[in-house]
C-alpha cells in the first residue's frame, strides 16, 4: 500500500511527545541486540542482492509494498526497482555505511537511519553519492523485509 510509509511515520510521530523549551527530546525506543542484529543481517542481504541484481533474492527481501525514493526524487515500487536492478539499468558497486542505527517504533517495525556512501553506474554515467537516509523494515511472516527508503544528498562540508 502506498501509504505504508506515511502510516509508519504517523505512528512514530504520534508516540513522540511534542517538546517545548523546558522538555528534553525523548530517548529512542529500546531495541534488543537480537532484533538489531537480525535487521542488520537483512540489510546486508539487501545490499548483496542489489549488487548481484538477483531477482529471487530481491523478491525475498523486498516487501510487496516497497516504496523506494531515490535521492534524485525518482520513486520506485518493488516491481520497478527490481526491474532496474535485474536489467542492470542501474548497477550498484558498493555501499559504505558511515553510520547505521536502528530504532524500534512499533512491534515488528524498525527504522534504520544513517549515512551511506554509494557507488553505482548506469549505461551513461558513474554515480558516487554521500547520502543521509531513512529506511523502514517490517517483520512479515517471521522475516524482516525492506519496506521503504528515502534519501537525500549529505551537505558538502565547508
Amino acid at each position: 500500500m502506498k501509504y505504508s510509509l506515511l502510516l509508519v511515520l504517523f505512528l512514530a510521530i504520534s508516540r513522540t511527545p511534542v517538546c517545548s523549551a523546558d522538555q528534553s527530546v525523548p530517548a529512542p525506543a529500546l531495541i534488543s541486540a537480537e532484533v538489531a542484529a537480525k535487521v542488520a543481517a537483512a540489510d546486508d542481504e539487501r545490499q548483496a542482492a542489489i549488487k548481484a541484481g538477483d531477482r529471487v533474492r530481491l523478491e525475498a527481501i523486498f516487501s510487496d509494498q516497497l516504496r523506494y525514493a531515490h535521492s534524485n526524487g525518482k520513486v520506485d515500487t518493488k516491481v520497478s526497482y527490481i526491474e532496474s536492478l535485474v536489467s542492470r539499468e542501474t548497477v550498484y558497486e558498493s555501499f559504505e555505511y558511515k553510520e547505521r542505527t536502528f530504532q524500534s517504533i512499533a512491534p515488528g517495525i524498525v527504522l534504520m537511519t544513517g549515512r551511506v556512501f554509494i557507488r553505482a553506474h548506469t549505461s551513461d554515467q558513474k554515480v558516487a553519492n554521500d547520502l543521509n537516509f531513512l529506511s523502514v523494515w517490517r517483520e512479515e511472516n517471521g522475516r524482516w523485509r525492506f519496506l521503504a527508503w528515502q534519501s537525500c544528498k549529505a551537505p558538502v562540508a565547508p
